[in-house]
């Protein structure tokens, strides 16, 4: 009853458009398989995490459909940043409510829109990382084995290995954190070996997070204690968080913690950044990918998606495109062009944002 779990749900997924909008971006949304990526974040913790020991972290844009997916979740245990202030503060206004809580208890810190489908192996992986966390006064990460030199990635340093846990995971020292290299230093991190990518997943107990927050990072670590003794925590989140100051944990904490360590991930893991990404998991047709009916004439490497998966549709002579259609917009961009769907999203009708 002491493992504890943030879910981070407050992103803004404009790759997504027109799938997506500002109240309900990627993790709100069913883009592969039955549920949600929140609802399956949620659902992944069965048997980890009690649900009234979940805590979800939002905005006040998806506050409303998060809690409409979250019904099992305490609803004083959902809450709602006033202002967007990155990772750190954010991961701070969790330790805070879970410290008053229970100041002994060890946590989990997941992003809630990461597509991981084998559960056991996850629920398996992070019980060995809670309990190392719990016994090791170090902080704790997951890291994903690098499959291809990916310069949108973080990357993790991993030293040599000590004893955790659990004899049947490997857990090794953290010599230092890299931020998003080039595609040439990415590949060199590869040849080496010893570097995982950043998958934003870390465990840690309450005790030795907030030592490290106090040597660190005093400011957030006035914010912890705030709002961990505070009668009223949203009193002091609507007073204090404004003002924090807007950085990542990794920069904030991570990067200059005393002991990190790191469990590399046994279990299958993406991000899902982008319409390529989604790809991945659609149907093949004559060289397309689609969730539904298309006729195709000389056309491939073209990616259908329609809401509902109900419309046919047709294509004649175009390759590489992503097709996108929602009842109010529809989305025809290249495929090379996939990152960059955010940009033309600025730009839109504040109604389809």
């Amino acid at each position: 009853m002491n493992q504890y779990a943030l879910i981070l749900a407050g992103g803004s997924g404009t790759r997504f458009w027109p799938l997506s909008r500002d109240h309900r971006p990627k993790q709100l949304l069913n883009i592969i398989g039955e549920d949600t990526l929140l609802r399956q974040a949620i659902d992944r913790l069965d048997g980890l995490v009690p649900r009234q020991n979940i805590f979800i972290l939002t905005n006040h844009l998806q506050e409303a459909e998060v809690r409409r997916q979250a019904p099992d979740i305490p609803a004083d245990n959902i809450v709602s940043e006033p202002v967007r202030r990155d990772t750190a503060p954010a991961i701070a206004l969790g330790i805070g409510l879970i410290k008053a809580a229970d100041p002994h208890g060890v946590m989990l810190v997941i992003p809630s829109d990461q597509l991981i489908q084998d559960r056991e192996a996850f629920r398996t992986l992070m019980q060995a990382a809670m309990d190392t966390a719990a016994q090791e006064k170090a902080l704790v990460t997951v890291g994903i084995k690098p499959t291809w030199p990916c310069p949108s990635y973080g990357y993790i340093e991993r030293g040599k290995e000590t004893p955790c846990a659990s004899p049947a995971h490997s857990c090794r020292e953290v010599l230092r954190f890299k931020e998003k290299p080039d595609t040439e230093t990415a590949a060199s991190y590869l040849a080496q070996g010893n570097f995982c990518w950043n998958a934003g997943m870390f465990v840690w107990s309450i005790p030795a997070v907030c030592e490290q927050l106090d040597k660190h990072c005093p400011e957030l670590a006035s914010f912890v204690e705030h709002i961990a003794e505070a009668p009223d925590p949203h009193h002091i989140l609507q007073e204090e968080f404004p003002s924090l100051t807007p950085i990542s944990i990794d920069f904030a904490l991570m990067e200059h913690a005393d002991r990190v360590l790191n469990f590399e991930a046994t279990f299958d893991w993406d991000d899902v950044g982008s319409w390529i990404s989604v790809a991945d998991y659609l149907e093949s047709h004559n060289r397309n990918k689609t969730n539904t009916d298309i006729t195709v004439q000389d056309a491939s490497g073209n990616i259908v998606f329609s809401q509902g998966g109900d419309k046919h549709v047709a294509l004649l002579g175009v390759d590489n495109l992503i097709v996108v259609e929602t009842a109010d917009a529809i989305l025809i961009a290249n495929r090379d062009k996939a990152d960059d769907i955010k940009k033309i999203v600025n730009q839109l009708p504040d109604e389809l944002r």
